[in-house]
């Protein structure tokens, strides 16, 4: 390691930070492909049918074929589209799930670096302000289609989008009044001793119902309702440009869980068996990052499960759990907060 130790800091901060970028980029595709044979899978077993289990070893080989397959496709354009928006609209919704990435504590430390891209202070801050411009690239999508599906579909997600994005807003704000730090690491430390769920469930809660929302997911997938706009505003793509619609939900599923687990499930910590310190060995910090993770996988399984198990909100049912139960909720839940610490301290 001597030509380590010969770099500036300077270089050796950017060489650092471009690993971890690497490596998490790379877990998240790894995950992003994987998820969806889980979930093939899953509904199969649901649904007492068999899944895929040809391409490769019991399947595994599934995720390379459908990747090839929608590489090879015809990646054609209508002639009826706004073609600049047409083409930009599935990396505006694939872009904020990777700028995203970069705030979430994966671990504790490996060595003397943390097992984060980018330490904020303003973490929760940068991840609401990405979030926010996910809504962007759906609407784009319905506008730019030049149809009246994608358009309908556009227009519902710009809504439930919004509308959910102020729900789940407020749902964090009990949280670092709690901590008092909005850097997500302090929230982790914070939560050493006793998660924030058990403090907080009410605010987890609502946090939860606005992932399902934010993410276009059942019971709150009507963006898309294929049984009603045909796959609303993707309708008109094909290729690769699907693909980085169908990459871009569930890249946001896994920053969803990422960032649950984050607020409320202490992140990597496990205090139930003594795993709520930074690790002082690599075995250690590889096994927060791989308990991280494993948190993860449980959240993506309720996404999952949750699909296949519940129907879809109507539209009017939709918006009044997140205006007149959700807000309302989240506001008094901040009051209460806010009462019990200025009594207690």
């Amino acid at each position: 390691m001597d030509w380590l130790n010969q770099l500036s800091p300077g270089q050796q901060f950017a060489l650092f930070s471009a690993a971890k970028v690497l490596g998490a980029f790379s877990v998240l595709m790894f995950m992003v492909a994987y998820i969806v044979l889980v979930e093939r899978r899953v509904c199969a077993f649901m649904q007492d049918r068999v899944g895929p289990n040809r391409a490769g070893f019991f399947g595994l080989g599934q995720p390379l074929a459908d990747a090839v397959k929608s590489f090879l496709k015809e990646d054609y354009t209508p002639g009826h589209v706004r073609k600049v928006w047409f083409w930009l609209a599935p990396a505006v919704v694939m872009i904020p799930g990777l700028l995203n990435l970069a705030v979430i504590p994966f671990g504790s430390q490996l060595g003397k670096e943390q097992m984060v891209v980018a330490d904020l202070n303003v973490g929760i801050l940068y991840t609401f302000g990405i979030v926010s411009l996910g809504v962007y690239g759906i609407v784009l999508a319905g506008y730019a289609a030049n149809s009246k599906y994608p358009f309908l579909g556009g227009i519902r997600s710009s809504a439930q989008m919004i509308s959910y994005e102020i729900a789940m807003g407020l749902s964090v704000i009990p949280v670092f009044l709690l901590v008092g730090s909005l850097n997500l690491g302090d929230v982790i430390s914070y939560q050493t001793g006793c998660w924030l769920v058990f403090k907080q469930p009410i605010a987890f809660v609502i946090f939860l119902g606005a992932a399902f929302a934010e993410t276009n997911r059942t019971p709150f997938d009507l963006p898309e309702a294929e049984q009603e706009l045909a796959g609303g505003y993707n309708v008109e793509y094909s290729s690769i440009k699907f693909a980085l619609f169908f990459m871009g939900e569930y890249a946001n599923m896994i920053l969803a869980s990422a960032m649950m687990v984050t607020l409320f499930f202490g992140g990597w910590t496990l205090p139930f068996f003594g795993l709520d310190q930074p690790a002082d060995t690599l075995f250690k910090g590889l096994l927060h990052i791989g308990i991280f993770l494993g948190k993860v996988f449980c959240f993506l399984l309720m996404f999952i499960w949750t699909r296949w198990m519940l129907p879809r909100f109507r539209y009017d049912q939709l918006m009044d759990l997140g205006w007149r139960k959700f807000i309302p909720l989240a506001l008094a839940n901040i009051l209460l907060t806010a009462t019990y610490l200025w009594l207690v301290r």
